[in-house]
């Protein structure tokens, strides 16, 4: 569920609020969007993944609000966590194009 949209980090681009299937946010001009409909929110992530500054924090595992502070998102590193932990930010693994593991199956 989506917690957290940081002011201090936020471009106001509004990319979060075009990738949200659910319709969570609601756009301000020239501000971060304001999480209206928390509630609907599928955690899908593609509001985290898609923004360019992580400024947005969706808990994975939360069925409802629990309150989480940005103060707190920021202490413990988790702006942009799902992202970064899909390597959406690096790109591809190292050798990840190279990797014969499936040349092995044709000597079974």
């Amino acid at each position: 569920m989506i917690e957290v949209v940081s002011d201090t980090r936020c471009i106001a681009c509004d990319i979060c609020v075009r990738a949200c299937p659910a319709n969570v946010f609601d756009a301000v001009p020239e501000a971060a969007p304001v999480i209206a409909r928390q509630q609907d929110c599928q955690t899908c992530f593609l509001c985290e993944i898609y923004c360019p500054v992580d400024a947005l924090y969706v808990h994975p595992n939360a069925e409802r609000p629990t309150g989480i502070t940005e103060q707190h998102v920021t202490e413990r590193g988790l702006f942009g966590s799902y992202a970064r932990g899909l390597g959406w930010r690096r790109g591809k693994a190292a050798g990840a194009d190279e990797d014969p593991t499936f040349q092995l199956r044709a000597f079974l």
